[in-house]
């Protein structure tokens, strides 16, 4: 719903209340902030990096062959074939991780003003159902497809969060032995999920050839292969339970509705950061959590993919890229957290909060006013406008103009503290 919020405060303005029962080693926690800057600042960023796909870097770089410096820049504004990560790659597990972060506030904040375990699940249920709709609807907002579809980032969220919700209101304990049991549950059926035969046809399935050659997988590691792995058989079956056009029979780009499973994983080790940022630890101390945490997560998840037994594969999500990714996102909120939450409020934040402290809005306006106001501007300005350095910089100089209005339209919502919120 449409909300109007009052301002972001100061860390030593708007305060969290601590939970009723703190932990034995301390008598009180430590005083936060409802919203920490660091995290909407985090936020901000991953979904400025999102709404920056308009600025079409690839194009430049094709029209540019000879640039070495556009093609660099357009890498990391792509997705990877398969296996690996560009920066690109990061942008749906840090939103995906900074959902669990946030729950911890949430939740203390809401027993804080007396709301009843039963409303909140209910309420977190609702954000769920809410979610995983408005993920179906955006997918087929502005493309070619049709059909139902589970692989926005919105929809993996709302598949899991009524899970990490539950989780959320339970012991360490408990949710360590869950990620534990989602990560090893999630190898082990991929696993022992037997291998295509010889004569598998992955033409059929849209995968070529070249693409084989150039990105597939051997041995061990093809259990995670492109539209033959356990995943794909599952959506085989899933897909074709709704309403289609045509029998599914894979999706173009590899995503799976079975990949919110290990996004879950994220979200946990997201709810692990969170309750870490609210404990009785010492700035310095956490810091050194979240390094420690951080790197813990990464060389496993590198390790399993160097020795080959499970490859990092962001568009299944598989349980390596969970904990690479989630060792990623350690350090980014650890340090950010360290560096800005206990300082007073920068100014050069601001355009980043803007877009933060408003997400669901900023995904809204990428996914469904970002195409219309492209062609308004290429209408009502015309084309020479965005070429005085020639018609190679269109695509940039188009799509700037147009982040610059996404911007100024969250912009003026922030002033007028208009947030939109589920």
């Amino acid at each position: 719903m449409w909300t109007q919020s009052q301002p972001m405060l100061s860390l030593k303005d708007k305060l969290i209340a601590p939970p009723t029962a703190p932990p034995a080693e301390s008598t009180q926690l430590p005083v936060l902030p409802a919203r920490l800057v660091s995290l909407d600042a985090y936020r901000g960023l991953v979904m400025l990096l999102m709404m920056a796909e308009v600025l079409r870097l690839k194009m430049v770089a094709q029209a540019l062959p000879q640039s070495s410096g556009w093609r660099f820049l357009a890498w990391f504004q792509t997705h990877v074939a398969w296996a690996g990560a560009t920066l690109h790659d990061f942008i749906q597990p840090s939103f995906s991780f900074l959902v669990g972060v946030a729950l911890p506030f949430s939740i203390a904040s809401r027993i804080a003003r007396g709301t009843s375990t039963a409303r909140m699940t209910g309420h977190a249920l609702w954000r769920a159902f809410i979610l995983i709709l408005l993920g179906v609807f955006l997918r087929s907002t502005g493309s070619n497809i049709t059909n139902w579809t589970f692989e926005d980032t919105l929809t993996q969220i709302g598949l899991g969060y009524g899970f990490l919700f539950v989780l959320g209101l339970r012991p360490p304990r408990d949710v360590w032995i869950a990620l534990g049991v989602i990560l090893a549950g999630c190898w082990a059926a991929f696993a022992l999920w037997p291998l295509p035969d010889a004569g598998f046809s992955y033409a059929k399935v849209g995968v070529s050839p070249g693409w084989l050659s150039a990105h597939g997988l051997t041995g061990f590691a093809a259990h995670w292969q492109k539209n033959s792995n356990l995943a794909w058989a599952f959506d085989t079956w899933w897909m074709n339970l709704f309403p289609r056009e045509k029998p599914f029979e894979f999706n173009s780009g590899g995503y799976t509705t079975l990949s919110f499973v290990p996004t879950l994983g994220t979200m946990i080790l997201g709810l692990i950061a969170g309750r870490a940022l609210r404990s009785s630890r010492h700035p310095v101390a956490r810091l050194r959590w979240f390094a420690v945490a951080g790197a813990v997560c990464l060389l496993a998840g590198l390790a399993l993919h160097w020795l080959g037994l499970c490859p990092i594969v962001k568009r299944i999500w598989t349980p390596s890229w969970t904990l690479a990714s989630g060792g990623a996102c350690f350090w980014v909120v650890g340090l950010w957290h360290w560096a800005l939450d206990d300082g007073p409020h920068r100014r050069w934040l601001t355009p980043l909060l803007v877009i933060g402290a408003n997400s669901i809005a900023a995904y809204v306006i990428a996914h469904v006013c970002e195409p219309f106001i492209a062609k308004s501007l290429l209408a009502h300005l015309g084309a020479g406008v965005f070429r005085p350095f020639g018609p190679a910089y269109q695509p940039l100089l188009q799509g700037a103009a147009t982040l610059l209005v996404m911007w100024l339209l969250l912009f003026w919502m922030w002033r007028r503290k208009i947030f939109l919120k589920i």
